[in-house]
């Protein structure tokens, strides 16, 4: 097999049209071993294969009903998804392949960032367009399994054709179900406004009062999860969760007002986090816990999950915080974020073992993404294993070009093994996503004083130290190039700043040289101890400490 076409029209069977038609083609010929490794993203993008794909690895929600499966997947799981098939595609072709896709301007979503990843991760097939025929009528309406896999362009298409069908009056229910999958759709792709317009077409059109309070509900997650920063008002969210809270608490049914009211008491407990009272967002889900804990016996497992992963995080780095997350992952053992989430918790506690554990359940129980192999190289970089931190980042990456922090640790990496082109490179990619960020901006002043260009390295000091004061490496690259160009006092000056912020050895060390430098040996002595007690077998602080 050198070449195929096949046929990416949405209006054929939906998300991953062209997906599934790949499958087809591909997952007979595959081993057990490689069907396996990818068993969530074949059956994800080609459901008519579940007879022949088992699936191996199992959530809490494959065993619930559908009411009771409240977390609906974000909009970068659909990434995951393509780069997991991307490597079942590239794993699997024996010989080039060429793959002629016919209507690709009419492919659903899915399968455009699909193309992009295959373009770019699978050299061996080669993708080109074919004929342009796109059928007429009507999107598949497939509002279950839309919702389920966070298909959002689709159901966001496919719900707004339907509303423009459908009343109220007609069927409430109904309506107001479609209703609500289709905003939280427009949400997730970014396009408020008019999810905005479906819930006050909700408020003029419903007196329901469950479904009234979701609404309100809704309108304060949007108000502080705007994707624009600029566009988020918490002070809007609390009145609009207020309305909500206050409509779910006079709920009638104690099993259905212990769910909604304490889905609300966790919408206000977000909401106080934008407001910077996180005593009183740990109040929220606290009364949340114990409403469920209390009126939901047996029910909503994945409800009380949510609501100790969010205890956790309000825990801050606590043994009680850990306990939470340990609850989750024990109750819910095939669930990748739990094992991410107590992973960064346990890095923070200094159990490196266990936090790379941890990262590493969370690389086997998922389709590939980055953020477990960024934090991996994190530890391995500590640990002195450089090449394993940049294999780790470098993979990260070609998950995602777009994810902004691996080039930070990425950049910073290279300068360390002397790679200061790659390094720049890296850098420039990442101002580009995000121009303003204060790491990048350090870690281009170090390059830039590097090449001995000192008014550019002193700019993207400055501005690292705009945008984050506390940034102690930006105010040691700012101290460092001072003391380059002479300026002995600035030096001190800059280094003390830093100091403030980390007391390392090596800024001590640094400190010390240009106090020296200055005439104040008395106190660059005293620099010199400190670091010793840091760091007692270090033989330049030793020496130095001798010489002064």
């Amino acid at each position: 097999m050198t070449g195929i076409t096949l046929d990416a029209d949405r209006r054929l069977r939906g998300p991953y049209t062209l997906a599934a038609g790949l499958l087809d083609l591909l997952v007979p010929e595959a081993s057990g071993d490689l069907i396996a490794r990818h068993d969530i993203e074949i059956r994800v993008a080609a459901p008519q294969l579940a007879g022949v794909v088992p699936l191996r690895r199992t959530t809490l929600a494959d065993r619930l009903p559908r009411e009771q499966r409240i977390l609906i997947p974000g909009a970068r799981r659909t990434l995951r998804i393509a780069n997991g098939l991307a490597e079942f595609v590239r794993d699997h072709l024996a010989a080039p392949l060429t793959l002629t896709v016919d209507n690709l301007g009419a492919a659903d979503q899915t399968d455009v960032e699909l193309i992009e990843v295959l373009r770019r991760r699978v050299p061996a097939l080669t993708i080109v367009p074919g004929v342009a025929a796109p059928r007429q009528g009507p999107p598949v309406a497939d509002f279950d399994r839309f919702r389920d896999e966070g298909f959002h362009h689709a159901m966001a298409e496919a719900g707004l054709y339907a509303l423009d069908r459908l009343s109220h009056d007609d069927d409430p229910d109904r309506w107001w179900t479609l209703l609500h999958r289709t905003a939280g759709a427009l949400e997730a792709i970014e396009r408020e406004d008019e999810a905005c317009e479906l819930y006050h077409l909700a408020r003029r059109e419903g007196t329901e009062p469950k479904n009234r309070a979701t609404v309100a509900c809704s309108l304060a997650t949007l108000s502080v999860r705007h994707h624009d920063p600029a566009r988020r008002d918490p002070d809007e969210a609390l009145a609009w969760i207020n309305e909500a809270i206050t409509i779910t608490s006079l709920l009638p049914d104690r099993r259905e007002r212990a769910f909604h009211l304490g889905f609300d008491l966790n919408t206000k407990a977000l909401v106080e986090v934008r407001r910077r009272r996180f005593d009183a967002a740990l109040r929220l889900v606290e009364e949340a816990i114990e409403l469920a804990e209390r009126d939901l016996p047996g029910e909503h497992p994945i409800h009380k999950l949510v609501l100790l992963g969010n205890r956790a995080q309000l825990l801050g780095t606590t043994e009680a915080a850990l306990a939470d997350y340990t609850r989750a992952v024990e109750a819910d053992p095939g669930y990748p974020d739990y094992y991410l989430d107590r992973g960064n918790l346990l890095h923070k506690l200094g159990r490196t073992a266990e936090a790379l554990a941890d990262y590493e359940s969370a690389m086997r129980l998922s389709p590939p993404f980055p953020e477990p192999y960024y934090n991996r190289a994190e530890i391995r970089y500590t640990q002195g294993d450089l090449d394993g931190a940049l294999a780790d980042l470098d993979y990260a990456l070609e998950l995602d070009p777009d994810f902004a922090p691996a080039y930070v640790n990425r950049s910073g990496l290279l300068i360390a093994l002397g790679e200061a082109d790659r390094a720049e490179q890296d850098v420039r990619s990442g101002l580009a996503l995000d121009r303003d960020n204060p790491y990048l901006l350090c870690v281009l002043g170090q390059i830039e004083a590097a090449a001995e260009r000192p008014e550019r390295a002193r700019a993207a000091f400055d501005a690292a130290l705009r945008f984050k004061p506390d940034l102690a490496a930006a105010w040691a690259g700012r101290g460092e190039l001072a003391f380059t160009l002479g300026d002995l006092e600035a030096a001190v000056a800059d280094l003390t700043c830093a100091l403030k912020f980390d007391e390392s050895a090596e800024l001590l060390f640094n400190r010390a040289v240009a106090l020296r430098a200055c005439g104040r040996p008395a106190e660059a002595h005293e620099d010199l101890a400190r670091a010793a007690r840091l760091v007692p077998d270090d033989p330049e602080i030793r020496r130095a400490l001798t010489e002064g």
